[in-house]
């Protein structure tokens, strides 16, 4: 098993990473808050999880232990897969999920793309017992140069993870119509809550 990968950073987008480490560079997926930690480092250290299937060998990549804790816990629940689970932790801080998990929020957690009713109901359920109120460490973004450049990294990031780039581009521009001085991840998680 791999814990974690050290290296520069050869490429970051908001949903991956490649880490170069001796040569040998590792695509890694990761959240927005993952991103939004590293976005301005030029080396890394992520904790890695390996999700290991007949047809892919996928790692993912978390910024801090707890983040990769809360993963694996989301993963465990019937329903909720790697992408899924990377979905969430890109819609709510480790923090964030915590308390919506524990104060029993499952319409917060149905703004989530692919997050309905029941699935969030059993997320609630399987782990309100397991998770343990701590604290999130919140990073902020980087340098914003140009609406036009976040607004290709926002539509990138989010066909990365699966939506149609048509309604990607839609919402990004409604997002920074009204909020110009957004930062990236911010359209991003905003997004997230809109498709």
């Amino acid at each position: 098993m791999i814990e974690y990968i050290k290296g520069n950073i050869a490429e970051l987008s908001p949903a991956s990473a490649v880490i170069d480490c001796n040569g040998l560079g590792y695509f890694v997926n990761i959240s927005l808050n993952t991103y939004s930690a590293i976005q301005n480092l030029s080396s890394v250290k992520l904790y890695i999880y390996e999700a290991i299937r007949e047809d892919a060998y996928v790692l993912y990549g978390f910024a801090d232990k707890q983040e990769r804790n809360l993963f694996i816990l989301l993963i465990s629940v019937s329903g909720i897969g790697g992408n899924t689970a990377r979905m969430i932790l890109s819609a709510l801080s480790p923090k964030e999920l915590a308390n919506v998990i524990s104060s029993e929020n499952a319409n917060m957690l149905k703004t989530v793309k692919g997050i309905g009713l029941k699935t969030a109901q059993r997320v609630i359920v399987d782990l309100k017992d397991k998770i343990k109120l701590t604290d999130g460490s919140g990073s902020a973004g980087g340098i914003v140069s140009q609406n036009s450049e976040i607004q290709e990294e926002a539509v990138a990031a989010l066909t990365m993870l699966g939506f149609n780039t048509a309604a990607s581009q839609k919402v990004v521009f409604a997002i920074l119509k009204d909020e110009p001085q957004a930062k990236v991840e911010q359209v991003i998680k905003l997004a997230l809550k809109r498709l």
